[in-house]
């Protein structure tokens, strides 16, 4: 009787607890289960979890943030890699023409989405503030352009070769067109003033290094520190205070997240 009666107890005072349970725990745990389930490394995905557990109300508004950003422009953050391709046809509607707006130029013709292309203007002046210039080397480039340019590259370098530096068609992150190569596109360009305020400064107007130097096992490429994508400063922050800075992990995670439709409901 007296086992009976504690079992009933503990039954109660467990029932009691999970109904206590808030909304924000139970959409907290089903973030962490989705966060484990993106595919990141045993330690990203640790130190993601610590981070989240130091501040889970910040990392909720951030995420809140960022799923509004990616109902209202679903490209804006869409994973492109290695093993996630654009459409071939897939082309934004929103290109803006770099001519003639006063930026720093390698050549006529290049194109960026309006959301980078605010951003860029903004951060070329507070370069220019400071007395640097932003050299736009590289911007949105077609599944076409991407095609012919990896298949140069293979043919001077061979495939295994061609892979590390440049991406196959469709996989690439310029066909976003929220993309930037800045100087030189050389390693070179990372010990220039601009490389490194670049480094200092970019996030602040929502742009982040795409491939990290030693992260090769992990992006697929060598590092390249000329190559800036717009993921708008939510992005960023998100980035930064949970994935390590590192933005191959942050479109891992949104991009399971934003396939998990259960968890789209905002508080």
């Amino acid at each position: 009787m007296k086992h009976r009666f504690l079992a009933a107890v503990l039954l109660f005072l467990g029932l009691l607890f999970a109904g206590c349970e808030s909304a924000d725990d139970r959409r907290l745990k089903e973030l962490k289960t989705i966060l484990s389930e993106s595919g990141l490394g045993i330690d990203a995905a640790a130190s993601a979890l610590a981070s989240i557990d130091k501040d889970r109300e910040r990392f909720l508004s951030l995420v809140d943030a960022v799923l509004m950003e990616m109902d209202a422009d679903p490209y804006l953050l869409k994973r492109v890699d290695k093993h996630m391709a654009l459409p071939a046809d897939y082309e934004p509607q929103d290109l803006v023409a770099l001519d003639g707006t006063g930026l720093s130029l390698s050549r006529a013709g290049h194109r960026l989405r309006k959301p980078a292309f605010d951003a860029l203007a903004t951060m070329s002046r507070a370069a220019e503030a400071e007395g640097l210039t932003l050299l736009v080397s590289s911007t949105y480039r077609s599944y076409e352009y991407q095609r012919n340019l990896y298949a140069r590259n293979v043919a001077e370098l061979g495939e295994m070769e061609a892979s590390r530096v440049s991406a196959a068609p469709g996989t690439s992150q310029h066909q976003l067109g929220t993309v930037i190569d800045f100087g030189s596109i050389t390693d070179a360009f990372a010990e220039t003033k601009a490389g490194r305020w670049l480094e200092r400064n970019a996030g602040r107007f929502g742009f982040s290094l795409s491939f990290p130097k030693g992260m090769e096992a992990l992006t697929g490429y060598v590092w390249e520190s000329w190559h800036y994508r717009f993921i708008g400063e939510t992005g960023v922050s998100l980035q930064n205070e949970y994935f390590a800075g590192v933005q191959h992990n942050l479109m891992l995670f949104l991009d399971r997240l934003y396939r998990s439709k259960e968890v789209l409901t905002k508080r």
